[in-house]
């Protein structure tokens, strides 16, 4: 039952996304002859730069503080 239950909920989520692709993709068509300044893609750029880095920054605290043992539970029983 754990494997139907699987790959149901992985059919499902691949739907998911194939559903939101199609979205995007007539939203996007939909938008015309748009343009965007130099300013912009300089802020679009910095803004996927910081966040790769904030997010990446992160993982990696989280995976040292795993791999330390900060995530265990004190030795007085608290």
């Amino acid at each position: 039952m754990s494997r139907r239950s699987t790959w149901i909920a992985v059919a499902v989520a691949v739907a998911l996304v194939i559903v939101v692709i199609v979205a995007v993709a007539s939203a996007w068509s939909g938008l015309g002859d748009t343009g965007m300044s130099g300013a912009g893609w300089v802020a679009l750029v910095l803004g996927v730069l910081v966040t790769l880095a904030l997010g990446i920054g992160l993982m990696s605290l989280v995976f040292i503080s795993s791999r330390r043992g900060f995530d265990e539970p004190g030795g007085d029983g608290r």
